[in-house]
């Protein structure tokens, strides 16, 4: 009888387990809406699966005082004004935009500079105003490095960091309180490419060359659970203009900005290109703390970056274990069920926002 309650307890408390929503921050470089603000949109439709925490913003498309500006109207549009959006890092860690500029002349040009193609406002009044209008909120005081150490600290083993930008925030983060590695809970990412070429040079996926010794230092890390979406996995979904098509016959608030991003002012542009495609990114990442069963194949290994200045700047390459004994493997996704994925992103994307 005892045997049997015993066992009755531990059912429903790992009930009780799987249906907690997972506390997660989203650390994000977003554009106007585009991958990085379908993302919030899939996250925070899914509020059985994703507590959000914060927002965190990271240069990288664009510079982080105009990418919170974005993410702070999608949460005017989704009804969450109460969500906080922090202010990391500046830049990257060493790149510049004249080493971009070097590089480029020496090894050839990028495909994508994302920041670097444009000077960061000195002021709030110097953004540039979204197609949708501004937001009229302000991010939080609070630095977005900060406010990563501070919510792993007061729970520890809880946080899921699902970074789809380049890593500046969290690498920083990592550096002034190393002991908050072994504290996240996992790591979800958008970024790099172990198997296949990069998107903005032959050797890196933008991501990773934005900021290369950022993606090290996280690679090198002891963070227990490292889950890599990158161009591998990412490269098998491609979105067209039937998909478009068929999301924006439902008429939201949330299709209608993806109407005018995706269709109008933004990458791809389906409504002046209609044969124009472009990958699902970010989305996927995020995806994958909603419904992770359409990943069908990954692989464990332990990843590095390359960091020279060459033409393998940002590259993936395998970790020498001498350089980072104690580093923990990385997770890379690989295949997917692709109609799974899609469902999964029209389906948020149509969902009236609440």
């Amino acid at each position: 009888m005892l045997q049997r309650l015993i066992i009755i307890l531990l059912t429903v408390a790992s009930m009780a387990i799987a249906d907690t929503p997972e506390k997660v921050i989203l650390d994000t470089d977003s554009g106007p809406f585009n991958d990085d603000g379908v993302a919030l949109v899939m996250l925070l439709q899914s509020p059985s699966k994703v507590s959000l925490q914060g927002i965190t913003v990271v240069p990288g498309n664009v510079w982080p005082a105009q990418g919170a500006e974005y993410m702070l109207a999608h949460t005017v549009m989704m009804h969450r004004t109460g969500l906080p959006v922090f202010i990391g890092a500046a830049e990257p860690l060493l790149h510049t935009a004249a080493i971009a500029a070097a590089a480029a002349k020496k090894f050839g040009k990028q495909n994508y500079l994302g920041a670097f193609a444009e000077q960061p406002a000195l002021t709030r009044a110097d953004l540039k105003k979204p197609f949708y209008g501004f937001s009229g909120l302000e991010p939080r005081k609070q630095n977005a490095v900060d406010f990563i150490i501070d919510t792993i600290e007061r729970n520890p083993g809880e946080i899921t960091i699902l970074a789809i930008g380049p890593m500046t925030n969290l690498a920083i983060a990592l550096r002034l309180r190393p002991g908050i590695e072994t504290k996240i809970k996992r790591l979800v990412f958008m970024g790099g490419a172990a198997h296949v070429d990069g998107n903005t040079t032959a050797a890196a996926e933008f991501n990773f060359w934005f900021d290369p010794e950022a993606a090290r230092i996280v690679l090198r890390s002891k963070i227990p659970v490292k889950i890599m979406f990158g161009l591998d996995i990412c490269n098998h979904t491609l979105l067209r203009k039937s998909l478009f098509d068929q999301i924006v016959a439902t008429k939201t608030p949330v299709t209608k900005l993806y109407e005018e991003d995706f269709g109008r002012d933004g990458f791809p542009g389906f409504l002046t290109n209609p044969a124009a495609t472009a990958h699902l990114w970010d989305e996927l990442a995020a995806g994958y703390l909603i419904d992770p069963s359409f990943v069908t194949k990954s692989e464990q290994v332990y990843l590095d970056v390359d960091t020279s200045f060459s033409a393998d700047y940002g590259r993936v390459v395998p970790l020498d274990r001498g350089l980072a004994p104690e580093a923990t493997p990385v997770k890379v996704m690989l295949e997917l069920n692709v109609e799974r994925a899609y469902e999964l992103y029209k389906e948020l994307l149509m969902r009236p926002v609440k």
